[in-house]
């Protein structure tokens, strides 16, 4: 009798006898260091640990098994969706620039006069030349891949020749100019639309008469070419080369490689000779198609044919990870080892270009300013699911003390203990992360797998090793009873101090780390920052939330009953174990905060820019003037509110403040609506102007003067439209009398008078501003000179988007408004609609279009779902988290409800006690996750910049604004709220159920 009280376990006066039940061991416990040999003697007696236990506690194992899934899941998710982004971006990033940048591109001049006829011929020829293209395939380096399919070679002419044909169209009575392309491989990448292919009768020499071309439809619509027309090309040695058009064919896949990597065989175009005049003279420059046997035609005409071979990458085979090795491939077949390989198969004078190079810095530099960013969220949720992990194993060996203290009692060894609990966890975990890592592939479907085997791995070791860690650190001494583990018994030990100001001192570490680098030093200790200010966070509210709960004892002691002095009593004691779900809590507090802030930045920065870009909700320019009635009809459109009126010129030019262009100012950025249109728009007097590309591409200075974009306005409207929309909005007695307002400019420049001495008022950009200075500038608009002087300044205006710009009154030149843009202010504005009330040669920007222009990167798409997934689940962990934490202390709740009961508690007093208790931890987390979130915030802004994720797309803007991070209110305060009523709401349902149960088993004896 007294040996089966000895070997019965201690009871715990928190545990009830199911549980007790349920963690009995079920085989005689081993013997100090016996453990392993015992499991394995079979016999009738021998009971498997293992199996015995899932049998026991199937609830627990299939909690486990789902908790390590999902993580592990969610590990694994992690680095295939960002390897998948990552590849995404960089094939978009090739296959959207032109092919024409990214194409490699090889050419060799024609052999010297030195070799014979024969010899420079043979040179030439088609099979050669195909030769020649394998040798140049073969050659490039890994992981460079080729698309076959688009790639393209063959002879063309490197310098244009005329024709003097009289029915070719000639403006300003210059010849056209021809490529002459032997582009081999036609006929897979045309179809006929009139007559037939070219081909060769015999063998074509330099002397050869008469050769067959195709032409593609645009240039024949363009240049009024009909099939078999002749062509003639003067020649240098010889004749004139009669090229006989056979065909018109239409381009499979116009916008591909091999008809865009040189577009004027597709598309002819004018082309301007260069001149300083205003308005230089144009000439058409097209493409001809012969067939690959025609190329030695070529060589005695004034062309300088040369061979080449463009090779189009084939971005499927693009890999993100491999962006290293691509750059140094690329640097290596246009200038290394890999151009003498390409040399030795083709010739020793080849030369390659290409802009791919360029295209790969870019999205590197993008993918360097997102992934520190994306690198903080996951860091931040991977700290919350492995406090839940550890958390979760806490509350197993939590549960299950009893048991270990009889076994440790009953001689078994910590090393035995260990190894046992660890087999019966990985007998779940395993298979569960395996589950987790394959449901990560299923779902994602790219990327690496093998970091995400080691995510996955590596949820699953901490899930196997959480329980015998904990159980093993708390059975190191055998003891027969548990000490309290509340704050009345449990002080901060000095080791414990030293571990909290060695993280305050990491956390400090990282946050200046982050504060002078910024997010591109986003590794280690960086990305960790506001984590670690959560941790400290939690490691002072741990420290200090007794204080204030303790000075509100005496005041609620004065009150009439029991049930808020005993709340306030327990909370205030609590428990010295709750550091990891605080820590939990303010960590995803924390990063919910930081990550909200992150969205909430990109969101408003995004329409800030496209506010920007447009000027208003819609914006319409035309080539050159609105005719008078595109007004009313635009403002008769559906969904118009309002139609403000423009005159924008990039041609005005300041005289004698000319510069270096390179320092110029106050240049068009070329980035916003009129440069993409194509147009400069009119002049300001309202008569049509020339409207070159570069004039809103922004030229700069030219000799002595100042190029100065220019809007011309009606004062008053363009103020409201200012104010309206909130860009660079000012009174309009700023361009009516010059009034200044205070914020620069000379303020007494007088818009009347008559003669030279009138100078009209003016609104600047801080760049033009220090340009023109406060004293009067003479300004050349449409050949007429005005002056002007800066009456205020303003960061951005609506009307113009560049660096520098001015802005005039109309009445104050002295003529009529005639528009060349209209700025549109409405909701659920449709551009077909508006394009065709506004008529012909005009351009419509929607402001809906340029917001969503900036996110069309993979990358940023991509980084913004992580993001958002990755808070979401730091949310949902954290709340796993508290519910982990509530569950631990539900078993000794509800006895001292039942306690409580049989002295005439009530249930609806039972229900108050509950909610009161956990009421002040809750308020406390739920304050101090959102002050560490907005001190993370606070502290960590002067690094972080979000332009990466916000305007990758708006590279070369001089207008967007800087993505900095500021504190969301609605990230700040939601999730704060979510875990003050998710704590009140698990209390008042644990006291609920608590008090439909009977008491009767809380309060067995021996039970307890």
């Amino acid at each position: 009798m007294n040996e089966q009280a000895a070997n019965s376990p201690t009871e715990e006066p928190g545990e009830p006898a199911r549980e007790r039940r349920a963690s009995r061991p079920a085989a005689p416990p081993p013997l100090e260091g016996g453990g392993a040999a015992e499991d394995r003697r079979v016999g009738r007696h021998t009971v498997p640990w293992v199996r015995t236990r899932l049998r026991s506690a199937p609830g627990t194992a299939f909690a486990l098994a789902l908790l390590v899934l999902l993580t592990a899941a969610l590990a694994a998710a992690f680095p295939l969706a960002m390897d998948s982004s990552r590849d995404k971006a960089l094939r978009q990033a090739v296959a959207e620039t032109t092919p024409h940048r990214t194409t490699i591109q090889f050419n060799a001049p024609q052999p010297g006069l030195e070799h014979s006829p024969e010899e420079r011929e043979a040179a030439l020829g088609a099979d050669k030349i195909r030769a020649e293209y394998e040798g140049v395939i073969d050659a490039l380096r890994a992981p460079i891949a080729a698309d076959r399919d688009q790639s393209s070679f063959g002879v063309r002419t490197s310098e244009p020749p005329e024709s003097w044909e009289k029915w070719l169209p000639r403006p300003r009575g210059l010849h056209p100019r021809f490529v002459l392309s032997t582009q081999q491989d036609l006929a897979s990448h045309a179809r006929v639309r009139e007559g037939r292919m070219p081909r060769t009768d015999g063998t074509v020499t330099s002397r050869s008469p008469e050769v067959e071309a195709v032409v593609t439809e645009e240039t024949a619509a363009r240049l009024n070419i009909k099939t078999g027309a002749l062509i003639r090309i003067p020649g240098e040695l010889r004749g004139p080369l009669g090229i006989r058009i056979t065909g018109i064919v239409t381009p499979e896949n116009p916008r591909g490689a091999y008809w865009s990597t040189h577009d004027v065989l597709r598309t002819p175009s004018l082309v301007r000779v260069p001149s300083r005049v205003p308005d230089p003279p144009t000439y058409w420059l097209a493409g001809l198609l012969l067939p690959p046997d025609a190329a030695p035609a070529l060589l005695d005409i004034p062309g300088q044919p040369e061979r080449y071979w463009n090779i189009a990458p084939r971005t499927g085979s693009l890999d993100g990870g491999q962006l290293s090795e691509l750059q140094a491939a690329v640097t290596a077949t246009v200038d290394g080892g890999g151009l003498l390989e390409v040399r030795r198969a083709t010739d020793v004078n080849t030369a390659a270009r290409t802009e791919l190079d360029d295209v790969l810095i870019a999205h590197q530099k993008l993918s360097a300013g997102i992934t520190p960013l994306i690198t903080v969220a996951a860091t931040g949720t991977a700290t919350v699911a492995l406090v839940v992990l550890l958390m979760s194993g806490g509350l197993a060996a939590g549960r299950r003390h009893a048991e270990f203290t009889v076994l440790r009692a009953r001689g078994a060894s910590l090393r035995a203990l260990g190894g046992r609990l660890f087999a019966e966890t990985a007998v779940v975990a395993v298979p569960a992360g395996a589950l987790g890592f394959l449901a990560a592939l299923l779902l994602v479907g790219e990327g690496r797998p093998w970091l995400a085997a080691g995510a996955a791995g590596a949820v699953t070791l901490v899930a196997c090793v959480a329980l015998p860690v904990r159980a093993m650190a708390t059975h190191r001494p055998v003891r027969v009873s548990q000490d309290r583990e509340d704050l009345t018994s449990a002080r901060p030990s000095r080791h414990r101090t030293v571990a909290e100001l060695t993280a305050l001192a990491v956390a400090v570490s990282a946050v200046v780390a982050l504060r002078r680098r910024g997010t591109s030093g986003g590794e280690g200790l960086v990305a960790l920052a506001p984590v670690l200010v959560g941790v400290i966070a939690a490691l002072l509210l741990v420290r200090l939330h007794p204080l204030p709960l303790r000075a509100l004892a005496r005041p609620v002691g004065r009150l009439r009953g029991l049930t808020g002095k005993l709340a306030l009593a327990r909370a205030a004691r609590g428990s010295a174990s709750a550091v990891l779900p605080l820590l939990a809590l303010l960590t995803a507090l924390t990063t919910a905060a930081f990550g909200g802030s992150v969205l909430a930045g990109v969101a408003d920065t995004r329409e800030r820019a496209a506010l920007l870009a447009t000027g208003a909700d819609a914006r319409v320019d035309a080539r050159y003037l609105l005719d008078a009635g595109a007004a009313k009809r635009v403002a008769s459109v559906d969904g118009v509110d309002g139609v403000t009126e423009a005159a924008v010129d990039y041609t005005a030019m300041a005289e004698g403040l000319g510069g270096d262009p390179a320092t110029d100012t106050g240049t068009a950025s070329g980035s916003g609506s009129a440069s993409e249109s194509g147009s400069t728009s009119g002049s300001a007097s309202g008569t049509s102007s020339s409207g070159t590309a570069d004039g809103a591409d922004g030229a700069g200075a030219t000799g002595p003067d100042l190029r100065v974009p220019l809007a011309v306005v009606d004062a008053k409207a363009y103020a409201r439209l200012s104010e309206r929309v909130g860009v660079g909005a000012f009174p309009p007695s700023v361009l009516t009398d010059g009034g200044g307002d205070g914020s620069g400019g000379s303020g007494d420049a007088q818009g009347s008078g008559d003669g030279d001495g009138r100078v009209v008022p003016a609104l600047a950009a801080p760049a033009t501003a220090a340009r023109l200075g406060d004293k009067p500038v003479t300004l050349l608009v449409d050949g007429e000179r005005v002056k002007v002087r800066v009456a205020a300044v303003r960061a951005s205006t609506p009307a113009v988007q560049a660096a520098g710009f001015l802005v005039v009154d109309a009445r104050a030149l002295g003529g009529p408004l005639r528009p060349t843009t209209l700025l549109l202010t409405g909701d659920r504005l449709d551009r077909e609609p508006l394009a065709k009330a506004a008529g012909d040669e005009t351009v419509v920007h929607l402001r809906t279009e340029e917001r969503a222009r900036y996110a069309d990167s993979p990358l940023q798409s991509g980084a913004e779902r992580i993001y958002l997934a990755a808070v979401a689940a730091g949310a949902g962990y954290a709340a796993l988290a508290l519910l982990l934490s509530l569950a631990r202390a539900a078993p000794e709740r509800a006895a001292l409800l039942a306690r409580l009961r049989t002295m005439g508690l009530t249930r609806r007093d039972g229900r108050r006690l509950l909610v009161l208790e956990s009421l002040p931890q809750a308020l406390l987390a739920s304050a101090g996750g959102a002050v560490a979130g907005w001190a993370a915030i606070r502290l960590l802004a002067p690094g972080t910049d979000l332009t990466a994720v916000a305007l990758a797309a708006a590279a070369g803007g001089t207008t967007a604004p800087i993505a900095g991070l500021r504190a969301d209110p609605v990230s700040l305060l939601v999730p704060s709220l979510a875990v003050v009523v998710l704590t009140v709401g698990v209390a008042a349902l644990q006291a609920w159920w608590t008090g439909r149960r009977d008491s009767v088993q809380e309060l067995r004896i021996g039970d307890r």
